[in-house]
């Protein structure tokens, strides 16, 4: 499978899974996923005392982030070619989501904005499997081989 496609569909899905939750995020009882990445970034600069002060700064580069590790996680759906596609879809999609709600707390993030409530734990899986489906569905329809 061409990897330029398999990044080409990984980017769209990460595209999908960003304004999916761009759209939702201020509604009552949704994940904040963009809250636990622009806390990630602060821990990360934090020992070589950085951290992003600007607002829309952090925002920028927690979304930028997001875009290009999604992305590449995303484009792994194509590796295989069309045989299992689905399959591979769906369990990339789910390990995504599941990550997403069950490692904050480890790497020592608030877990909240993501799994304070049963809801927010389902919505978070549902929207990587969302974004995965669509890298599947953008995939097919270059009818990669």
């Amino acid at each position: 499978m061409s990897t330029i496609k398999n990044m080409a569909a990984g980017l769209g899905g990460a595209i999908a899974l960003n304004l999916l939750h761009e759209a939702l995020k201020h509604k009552k009882g949704t994940p904040r996923i963009d809250l636990v990445g622009e806390e990630a970034i602060q821990k990360t600069l934090k020992p070589i005392d950085a951290e992003i002060e600007n607002e829309d700064n952090l925002y920028a580069a927690t979304l930028g982030a997001d875009l290009v590790s999604n992305a590449m996680y995303y484009s792994s759906i194509g590796i295989g070619g069309s045989k299992n596609l689905w399959t591979r879809a769906i369990t990339i999609g789910l390990t995504a989501g599941v990550g997403a709600v069950t490692l904050p707390e480890p790497m020592g993030l608030d877990e909240e904005p993501v799994a304070g409530t049963t809801q927010k734990k389902a919505m978070t899986v549902g929207y990587y499997l969302f974004g995965a489906l669509v890298t599947a569905a953008l995939l097919k329809a270059m009818k990669v081989k």
